[in-house]
């Protein structure tokens, strides 16, 4: 019977399959931490006087509460609050006792929890990848089963390396064609969450595929598998090519016998003529430059097109939040900050696209800007191709890698009534700052509008127009 992809890795992975209403017992291969919803799930297992079940399969990093600006002369950092300085400390205690390895301040790796796994080689096809972070999906790039779980469940995975899940169904999405120059990642994942909905793939699994699909790079791939879960699915994935085994080949913690991984992955890839519960076709040639202009990813238009109307009282309520009226331009909207980075839009492509837009420009009097690589190997690989200095002569911020301004957690964040233009995943009211008002679009977008201090089309798109 043919299968897909999700249905090959499910089934590799079921130590007890589901009965009588009762979830299935999987599997989980590799368990990501960082500080912010790891120190209940530790505090459980003291409790209970647990162990680590598999310390060898736990990755940790610090991301979330971690400050951006560099530190003192005395090597100090400056937290934003006692709560966050407390978080790095506690998961610090935590690896300690239990045997895990952090990659912490001393670490030349450290970043973002799912750019610096990707990275190391951590994150391999046909695995299945937990942590207590919804952007667990970016993984699902690699085909691997990748998702986010819920404090309680981190405890779980910690004492059993296992975990209780009831199988979602499947949604595959079809994309022809290619993309235009000057339009990327994140403008195609706007679009098919546009044409989803907020809740369109809820309770599914989304395999992205067709031509468009994999003309991407891994970097793209991550972008569009990242945002899976802002249309409601529980995992986006991609399955594995010659791409994603030539990103992986060498790369620290990649299989030994690498050709012999590569001829199981190789297996993992979608039946023909297998079925899934959902379908959706896009055309990549018909997607241009695109934006948010609510309070979430699904609300989106293309840069240039005006506001729509409301469909319901929830878009009445996000319009009247983001101070918008339908039929308004959003190049008539002035811009305050603009924040590059995230597990979205914080990799060295980003940061080269952002650095292709700033080249020669200035930054906008009236714009803050804030470049903030993924992890410390993006900041040391762009700063060796002199990208931090185009950013730093155009005015803008270069910072230390973490989560920054996508969650507001470390100090990085806007004032209210501020419009932040953003390459981060979630627009949600205040998601950036308390009354601050967030749009969503790729880093192209997001520069381009640093220096015009307007939303407008990416230089690319103009060069080309």
């Amino acid at each position: 019977m043919a299968q897909t992809m999700f249905d090959k890795i499910w089934q590799r992975h079921i130590v007890k399959p589901a009965e009588n209403g009762h979830p299935a017992v999987i599997y989980i291969d590799l368990h990501l931490i960082h500080e912010v919803t790891s120190p209940q799930a530790f505090t459980e297992l003291k409790n209970r006087g647990l162990t680590v079940r598999r310390p060898d399969k736990v990755l940790a990093t610090l991301d979330h509460s971690t400050p951006t600006s560099a530190p003192d002369a005395q090597g100090q950092r400056k937290y934003v609050s006692e709560a966050a300085w407390q978080q790095v400390r506690k998961l610090q205690e935590n690896c300690r006792r239990f045997g895990i390895h952090l990659h912490g301040f001393d670490s030349p790796h450290r970043g973002i929890v799912h750019v610096m796994g990707p990275e190391l080689g951590a994150t391999q096809p046909g695995m299945t990848i937990v942590c207590g972070d919804s952007h667990t999906a970016t993984h699902g790039a690699f085909g691997a089963l990748a998702f986010g779980i819920g404090t309680t469940e981190v405890g779980h995975v910690l004492a059993t390396q296992s975990l209780l899940q009831h199988k979602p169904k499947t949604l595959r999405v079809w994309v022809d064609n290619t993309l235009r120059p000057g339009v990327g990642a994140k403008d195609l994942i706007l679009h098919i969450i546009g044409k989803l909905g907020m809740g369109g793939g809820t309770g599914h699994v989304i395999e992205y595929a067709g031509p468009a699909i994999e003309a991407l790079t891994m970097e793209e791939r991550m972008t569009v598998c990242n945002m899976s879960i802002e249309a409601g699915a529980r995992a986006g994935l991609i399955a594995p090519d010659e791409t994603t085994f030539n990103w992986l080949r060498g790369r620290q913690m990649a299989p030994k016998d690498f050709d012999a991984a590569c001829a199981d992955w190789r297996t993992l890839r979608t039946d023909e003529g297998a079925s899934f519960d959902k379908e959706l076709r896009v055309d990549a040639a018909k997607i241009g430059p695109t934006i948010t202009y609510g309070t979430h990813p699904g609300m989106v238009i293309p840069i240039g097109a005006a506001v729509p109307a409301a469909r319901d009282e929830v878009e009445a309520k996000a319009l009247s939040y983001m101070n918008l009226k339908a039929g308004e331009q959003l190049s008539d909207r002035k811009v305050d900050i603009v924040f590059i980075g995230s597990c979205t839009n914080g990799r060295l492509s980003d940061m080269r696209e952002a650095a292709n837009e700033l080249k020669g420009h200035k930054v906008a009097k009236s714009v803050r800007m804030m470049v903030v690589p993924g992890s410390e190997d993006i900041k040391r690989q762009a700063e060796a191709e002199g990208l931090d200095k185009i950013i730093l002569a155009a005015g803008a911020e270069w910072r230390e890698p973490g989560c920054s301004m996508c969650i507001a957690m470390n100090g990085d964040m806007a004032k209210p009534g501020q419009t932040v233009v953003s390459t981060s995943n979630r627009n949600f009211a205040g998601r950036q700052g308390p009354g601050s008002q967030s749009f969503l679009a790729s880093p192209a977008v997001a520069a381009r509008a640093a220096v015009s201090g307007f939303v407008c089309e990416p230089q690319a798109i103009e060069e080309t127009a």
